[in-house]
């Protein structure tokens, strides 16, 4: 492995290793506005592997989360039926942060199997 290349597990058991190149590619895609979880997916990593690379290359990470504005806008669009998965798409952030967020405002979590 190349001593300045970020080791990732895209796969049990299988290490990835990003070049220098692709390194320097993720972190021109996310300065032009790209999201870790659009570079992970296009690079076949995860999105924690991004931030990592971002990190080295003394990259400042944008905002993470959801503003109020956005857990507003989560919070309706769970009430009408959305997934947390479908929710989290929209916003560009993981479905588990907009529950968490969800949660902390207090609204109630549906049973995974319950249907609207």
């Amino acid at each position: 492995m190349p001593a300045d290349a970020v080791s990732i597990e895209p796969l049990p058991g299988k290490k990835k290793y990003l070049t220098p190149e692709q390194e320097l590619e993720v972190v021109a895609g996310y300065l032009a506005g790209s999201t870790a979880r659009e570079l992970g997916a296009k690079f076949g990593v995860h999105r924690n592997t991004v931030g990592r690379i971002l990190k080295k290359h003394g990259v400042a990470m944008r905002m993470q989360g959801l503003a109020a504005g956005q857990v507003d806008e989560a919070a309706r669009l769970y009430e009408a039926g959305w997934s947390l998965a479908r929710i989290g798409d929209r916003l560009k952030v993981d479905a588990e942060t907009v529950r968490s967020r969800l949660r902390e405002r207090g609204v109630r979590m549906r049973d995974p199997n319950e249907r609207i």
